[in-house]
């Protein structure tokens, strides 16, 4: 059953450092959330200080250092999370943050893949070569999980009365599955062992559940509240299935969107990141899971950006169907006020993200949001 959406009072005067009136954007959040019009869509505002909030100096790059998502310098880790909101304006409902983010697959990494560092990123290595190899222990002791919940405790330490301490980026079902066994073994799976699938999904849903309720029971503010791209006033999650490029509507529909709705109900509140082309095919499946709250469109390299007139017929599809919309990139104000002429006050239902050469421009942007 899904959990109840906070209803109560949430104004508790609790400021940070880097949002002085956070009490306020939670406020704001809250009505959003919960089908409120707050005169303008959510609008997170990124603007570049002139001078640092704090004079915390950086540690040297460590030697041969190629993502921020590394685990070979724990210290560094820390330093950069205590340096990450210094030099930013957060503006409208912008919120400061850190993360133990370890890459974009940490589950996978907890129940027994090897990250490897890439330029930026980091790689998976599958850990499952055969069928009778998966294995889903929850286990206390592994290298991963450990350097999250310590790297974590040291987020929450530095960043006490400054920032949100942000999910690590676990992911769920079909994607966590194929860094486990590999993106082709998992396609041959789906066709020729659908029953094992089936089941690996349903073990992996609950160890999601297992490691987040730890971490949300960590980073939960004085209401309850959690961040991931968005604060809300308490269970959130941001869902997703990349995989789904590589697969028919219908094998979406059997094994991801069970997965999905159940993970909706888990929540209080859901976001779905819906990503590149090759996932178009599903939005019907995406909207007919009732308590999925919000989808982002993300369109892929080398074609429209999010706030492209392309994309807006999806968007219409998903407001129809009582869901919110995410814009990650709004790319300037003539866009903002596209949106606004095309959606009129269903903009409102919108969050979308800016970025801002200024304070006082960014705040302009806010202004001109209202409608």
């Amino acid at each position: 059953m899904k959990p109840a959406k906070p209803t109560g009072d949430t104004h508790i005067m609790a400021s940070l450092r880097f949002r002085e009136d956070m009490d306020a954007v939670r406020e704001r959040l809250t009505t959003w959330w919960h089908g409120g019009d707050i005169g303008r869509p959510v609008m997170h505002v990124y603007a570049p200080r002139e001078e640092p909030a704090e004079d915390i100096p950086a540690m040297p790059t460590p030697e041969g250092w190629l993502t921020d998502y590394s685990v070979s310098d724990f210290a560094y880790r820390v330093n950069l999370a205590e340096r990450q909101c210094i030099h930013t304006h957060y503006l409208g409902e912008a919120v400061p943050y850190s993360s133990p983010d370890l890459g974009p697959n940490c589950l996978a990494l907890y129940l027994g893949c090897r990250g490897v560092d890439q330029r930026e990123t980091v790689w998976f290595e599958p850990c499952m070569e055969r069928r009778e190899d998966a294995r889903f222990e929850y286990d206390r002791d592994n290298f991963y999980w450990d350097f999250t919940l310590r790297l974590a405790e040291e987020q929450l330490r530095v960043g006490r009365g400054k920032f949100m301490v942000q999910f690590p980026d676990l992911i769920e079902g079909l994607d966590a599955l194929a860094a486990m066994r590999g993106s082709q073994e998992l396609l041959m799976d789906l066709v020729e062992d659908p029953e094992w699938v089936h089941r690996c999904l349903r073990q992996i849903t609950d160890r999601y559940f297992h490691y987040y309720d730890i971490l949300y029971d960590r980073f939960r503010d004085e209401v309850g509240g959690s961040y991931f791209w968005i604060w809300a006033p308490g269970r959130l999650a941001k869902l997703q299935c990349d995989f789904s490029a590589m697969i028919a509507p219908d094998m979406f529909g059997e094994f991801m969107v069970p997965v999905l709705r159940e993970m909706c109900e888990r929540l209080s509140y859901s976001l779905y990141h819906w990503d590149g082309p090759g996932a178009l095919a599903h939005l019907d499946h995406l909207l007919s899971i009732e308590p999925l709250d919000m989808i982002q469109w993300v369109p892929g390299a080398g074609v429209e950006p999010p706030d492209h007139p392309q994309w807006w017929p999806y968007y219409h599809r998903i407001l129809d169907a009582g869901k919110k919309v995410f814009v990650h990139h709004c790319g300037s104000l003539e866009s903002l006020h596209e949106l606004r002429r095309e959606f009129g006050q269903r903009l409102n239902r919108f969050l979308i993200i800016m970025n801002a050469p200024s304070r006082d421009e960014g705040l302009r942007y806010i202004e001109e949001a209202k409608g």
